[in-house]
């Protein structure tokens, strides 16, 4: 075990390694910050991991206060209400502590606590992110606690507007935390079916990435070696959460495909965007759904791309189809429902998320362009109506 211990410096400062927890405190002092405000889930926070962190920060005299109230889901007024207990305790700087949506939620109090503007202001359009103040952004230590959204090597932050049921990501290249502090015992006591899905989020974000169009060899080989670990641990994670190594290879695995999306993702991501934002269903979940009817609806131009991984994860042959098959397996064996209707949403709820689908930013690099003329028909077998 002791080597898979590492202090990588891409895409930021990366300590990686069990029992690496003990450093928080000097990760804080190391970028100025000497009263951090703790923000988390609720799922989370009464947990000893937490309250640990605390008490390691607390005995190195570095004091630190917890906000929890976040939906699984990050909505606006969670962000307000964190900028609020932010601007309050006066703190100055903020620890991200757990899984993607403690980590998105905040990354957006951190971006938001010396902001005039509105938080869907910076979403990322255009260039939206030109209008943020970087002065008034607070700096950022990031602590994973699942592996699964990478959401600690992101520059972005995805958040509900409530007032569409639409999720919005919010952009600016400051977002990116500076410190991040990757400790794989920190997920020991995920449950085997969350172990699963963030799994199969992290898996979606290096699948999407390898697929996706466009000159990127450096994420299409992160997001290819992000694949290789997934394949070899992400199953022994979930059947023994206790092994150590397996849990490393896929927090590894986690950040590695967030950092290779910057090449883009595609119609998982802009089906599982809107899908969570009105069903406020878990986001890896969906995504491992979709994920076999995205690939066959994208087959014709990924083919190749297919084999290739098909090769290098030593499949039972090396075809497209047996990627198709690898994926179906995994999500037979954890239990993943075949199709959206076990969230809720019947083929008229789903279909008529077309236009969100289609407008969703990461529907720009599917390696299919996504059509009016063809939306349906995948969303259609996402919803098991084939």
């Amino acid at each position: 075990m002791n080597h898979l211990v590492g202090n990588w410096n891409y895409p930021t400062s990366i300590r990686f390694g069990a029992g690496r927890i003990i450093e928080l405190p000097d990760l804080c002092r190391s970028i100025h910050i000497r009263r951090p405000l703790l923000v988390t889930d609720p799922g989370l926070v009464d947990l000893p991991i937490v309250s640990r962190a605390v008490g390691l920060n607390e005995e190195a005299g570095v004091p630190t206060s917890v906000f929890s109230q976040i939906k699984a889901n990050p909505v606006e007024a969670n962000v307000t209400a964190g900028v609020e207990a932010y601007h309050s305790g006066n703190h100055d700087g903020v620890i991200a502590f757990g899984g993607g949506s403690a980590l998105d939620a905040a990354k957006a109090i951190a971006l938001m606590v010396g902001q005039t503007r509105p938080l869907f202001d910076f979403e990322d359009r255009e260039d939206w992110w030109t209008r943020v103040n970087p002065e008034g952004m607070a700096p950022v230590v990031a602590v994973p606690t699942t592996s699964g959204t990478g959401s600690e090597v992101g520059r972005a932050s995805v958040i509900t507007d409530v007032k569409d049921h639409s999720k919005k990501i919010i952009f600016h290249p400051g977002m990116l935390p500076a410190q991040v502090l990757c400790d794989p015992e920190l997920t020991i006591g995920l449950p085997p079916q969350l172990t699963a899905a963030t799994g199969m989020d992290a898996l979606s974000h290096a699948l999407e990435a390898w697929c996706a169009p466009g000159f990127h060899p450096l994420a299409d080989g992160i997001a290819l070696q992000a694949m290789k670990l997934i394949h070899g641990s992400l199953s022994l994670a979930v059947e023994n959460g206790s092994d150590v190594e397996a849990r490393s290879q896929m927090m590894a695995a986690s950040l590695m495909g967030a950092t290779a999306f910057q090449k883009g993702l595609g119609a998982m991501h802009a089906i599982a965007h809107p899908v969570g934002a009105k069903w406020d269903a878990h986001h890896g979940t969906i995504n491992a759904i979709v994920m076999p009817h995205v690939l066959r609806f994208n087959m014709n131009a990924i083919s190749e791309k297919l084999t290739d991984l098909a090769r290098v994860l030593q499949l039972p042959q090396s075809s497209p189809h047996s990627v198709v098959d690898w994926v179906q397996e995994l999500k037979e064996k954890f239990s993943i429902p075949p199709d959206l209707s076990a969230l809720g949403p019947t083929m008229q709820d789903v279909t008529s998320l077309a236009p969100q689908v289609l407008a969703d930013p990461s529907a720009g690099t599917n390696p299919v362009p996504m059509t009016d003329d063809n939306i349906g028909a995948l969303l259609q077998a996402c919803i098991g109506c084939e």
